[in-house]
């Protein structure tokens, strides 16, 4: 990026009291102009801890919520109103009282990628690096996680005292990664580590050494 762009937004910052968060998935350039870098927990969290009083989101609409979420004094503007993350929006209200209804006592255990209509419907929210450590200490036995299916399982082979309702929300992304793909990878360059996040289905997660969240 050229110097003299960098210098306007570096002066448009300080005009406006904003800050730039960026999640590590938007394009190299932007990442270069932010003030923070992260996955969505940490940019949230970040999120509270500045002083700024403008935050520009360069990520997906759910982020943007939960940081407005737990900045309401603050203004949050979406660097693209139209970046969004379908797995988001596979799951509504009406599936998970249809659930409670079933399961009196279930616990409706959200990811962090969903919108923010969903999380007031749920009792606790959790991260992909979180996630199982929080599942294991809430006390109710039935676990309906929303909305990606394989993080789901993922928590809930570790997890084998709990009785999981799986919904069937996914990442596209994730899903169009497929074993042989993994194995030829490994096949040309066998020196090679598989990294692999739990959004990925069960048999990628099975070819991988390392499970883990973006961070």
């Amino acid at each position: 990026m050229k110097e003299e762009i960098k210098n306007q937004i570096k002066k448009l910052k300080e005009e406006k009291n904003a800050v730039i968060l960026a999640h590590y998935y938007v394009d190299g350039e932007v990442q270069e102009i932010a003030d923070y870098v992260g996955d969505s927990y940490f940019l949230a969290k970040k999120a509270t801890e500045i002083p700024a009083e403008v935050i520009i989101f360069c990520g997906v609409s759910f982020m943007g919520e939960s940081a407005k979420i737990l900045n309401p004094g603050k203004t949050v503007i979406m660097a693209d109103e139209h970046a969004d993350c379908p797995m988001a929006h596979m799951i509504d209200v009406d599936r998970i009282r249809e659930v409670r209804n079933l399961y009196s006592d279930a616990a409706v255990v959200c990811y962090v990628n969903s919108t923010a209509e969903i999380k007031a419907e749920s009792d606790v929210c959790v991260t992909s690096s979180k996630a199982v450590k929080i599942v294991e200490r809430i006390p109710n036995k039935n676990i309906f996680f929303i909305p990606d299916n394989n993080l789901g399982r993922y928590v809930a082979k570790q997890l084998p005292d709990k009785n999981f309702i799986f919904h069937d929300g996914f990442c596209h992304v994730h899903k169009s990664i497929h074993k042989e793909e993994v194995q030829k990878a490994r096949e040309a360059r066998p020196q090679a580590l598989v990294l692999a996040h739990p959004e990925c289905t069960e048999d990628v997660l099975a070819e991988a050494d390392f499970v883990g969240s973006t961070s």
